[in-house]
């Protein structure tokens, strides 16, 4: 089992996007921050652990994907401010990025991603 730390790496989705800019959330304090306060984000961001994820406060629309356990998409959600996302029962890690970011990654429900620290 994995234990993860608040810090950076990169993002890579098998068959998709590699390189892609990473920021970890895993201390209670960054999780709760998320994005809040910011006009963007530079890649993505992930919580963990997480299972659901809300964009009250929020500057912009994010992308959110679901991930479980091996890092495997569960379901990537595009999310307008002010939105409650419900949880995902299986899901124990959220992904976020801005509006369209992970089309564009391929990232989609079934892809698995690898997380570079």
């Amino acid at each position: 089992m994995v234990r993860w730390r608040d810090g950076r790496g990169t993002l890579s989705v098998a068959d998709g996007a590699s390189g892609v800019p990473l920021e970890i959330a895993a201390s209670p304090r960054s999780r709760m921050r998320g994005l809040l306060g910011r006009d963007g984000v530079d890649g993505a961001l992930l919580l963990t652990p997480a299972s659901s994820v809300h964009t009250f406060r929020m500057r912009f629309a994010v992308d959110v994907a679901y991930l479980d356990r091996s890092l495997r998409v569960l379901a990537v959600r595009t999310m307008p401010p002010g939105r409650l996302g419900a949880p995902r029962p299986r899901a124990r890690h959220v992904l976020e990025a801005e509006a369209g970011a992970m089309a564009r990654w391929g990232l989609r429900p079934g892809a698995r991603l690898t997380v570079g620290v």
